[in-house]
């Protein structure tokens, strides 16, 4: 490498560390103010119910309506600030679409919170992400860097944007590779490590750093479960297959009603159907983090609860995505897989020898079994579940269900729901 080459690249890495600096400070916030959002949509239930007249269910469906349409109003400002964002950046990556400017920053921002906020069902990975990415281009821009070096950076802070949306930084590099680039090159391995080591560590003084869902410690499953995880996760391939149809269906559905339906409109219908959801039970809504802590915990209600609520939360998650709001699917799909492996073990339970494996094993499976039916990212889900669970005890069958999951998915004819997206993006005006 020549010493002018060499300049280049110590410049290009320097910058993506000041920029993984930004990505945690602006990643670290957003989760903070998700948080403090959280707790203000938990009180204002909670005044909901003590309403006398039985008007405690309009707080929580004006609340979620209203969120809705704000943020559906806010995205519709910006190109490609809506949904996940996840779709764009693989889309820059592959020279499909510009990577975005500053401009998406505030838009993802207060939209994201907004949104999610309010109740929808969804996740905060997906506008982390953007907002990690497009910090990572403007940066570049800048800096006075070269274009590649501009898609460089883009893309390895989107990765950063995920490390600090759930404090996974080793997830974040996989994702990079596995999901948006789907290569594994030195300079951008090493441009990612330093991008998502800043973002992580910076973004761990505003939001904590601990695991997202702690698992409590556990032995490892016996050898012999191995089989029985591996056909959980085939049964996790039919159902990510189903709800990848179902984020694409919803959206197409949404997209038939926009000549007679104006996109905010829609977006508080919508916002009104989760918040009528959510006035029956909060664990409806929300992007799941409460829901996954109970079940990863070992909570075990009823069979027919547990079955209610992946069913409502199946289809809220696509439902949420369609409003046109900024927000990912990682985090609801992520409680659904959590839900799923909960009432497997429910149904299962009764049949495996002595405590071979408890309903939050099957829980932290389910997770990442999903994720890998979904995503098609399996080495990304497996090891983001770790991060986010510290159950490392649980390698084995995560590695075996996953691995089910994706080829079931894969013999489905299932497509990678990003690579679904970001072609509808494309074929969209």
């Amino acid at each position: 490498m020549t010493a002018r080459r060499l300049r280049g690249a110590c410049r290009a890495h320097l910058v993506a560390a000041l920029a993984g600096c930004l990505v945690g400070l602006v990643g670290g916030a957003f989760r903070w103010c998700l948080q403090r959002a959280d707790a203000l949509r938990g009180r204002l239930l909670e005044t909901a119910a003590g309403l006398g007249g039985g008007l405690g269910w309009l707080v929580p469906v004006a609340l979620t309506a209203a969120g809705a349409a704000l943020a559906c109003a806010i995205a519709r400002r910006v190109p490609h600030a809506a949904g996940s964002g996840i779709q764009h950046v693989e889309a820059v990556w592959r020279g499909e679409s510009e990577a975005p400017t500053w401009r998406l920053l505030p838009a993802k921002f207060a939209g994201g919170v907004v949104a999610i906020g309010s109740g929808l069902v969804l996740g905060r990975e997906g506008p982390a992400v953007h907002m990690g990415a497009a910090i990572g281009a403007e940066a570049g821009r800048r800096t006075g860097l070269g274009a590649d070096d501009i898609r460089l950076l883009h893309t390895s802070l989107a990765g950063a944007g995920l490390a600090v949306a759930f404090a996974a930084p080793l997830g974040g590099l996989l994702f990079v590779c596995e999901e948006v680039t789907r290569s594994v090159r030195p300079r951008l391995v090493l441009m990612t490590l330093v991008g998502t080591a800043a973002a992580a560590a910076v973004s761990a003084l505003i939001a904590g750093g601990a695991p997202i869902f702690p698992f409590p410690d556990a032995p490892a499953p016996p050898v012999w479960l191995l089989p029985v995880f591996m056909l959980f996760g085939a049964t996790a391939g039919l159902l990510g297959a189903a709800y990848g149809g179902l984020v694409i269906g919803s959206l197409a559905l949404s997209d038939r009603l926009a000549a007679r339906v104006p996109a905010t409109a829609r977006a508080a219908l919508i916002g009104a159907v989760v918040g009528l959801l959510m006035a029956v039970d909060p664990l409806f809504a929300g992007g799941g983090d409460p829901l996954g802590e109970r079940l990863l915990a070992g909570w075990s209600p009823a069979v027919g609860v547990l079955a209610a609520y992946l069913a409502v939360r199946f289809a809220a998650g696509p439902l949420s995505y369609a409003a046109g709001t900024p927000g990912g699917l990682f985090a609801p799909l992520l409680a659904v897989g959590a839900l799923w492996g909960a009432l497997a073990h429910a149904a299962a339970g009764p049949l495996l020898p002595g405590q071979a494996a408890g309903s939050g094993a099957f829980a932290v499976v389910g997770m990442a079994a999903l994720f890998a039916a979904v995503v098609r990212a399996p080495a990304t889900g497996i090891v983001l579940v770790v991060e986010m669970t510290g159950a490392t005890s649980l390698v084995l069958p995560l590695l075996a269900a996953c691995f089910a999951a994706a080829l079931t998915a894969d013999r489905l004819g299932s497509e990678p729901v990003y690579d679904r997206l970001r072609r509808r993006m494309q074929e969209r005006p």
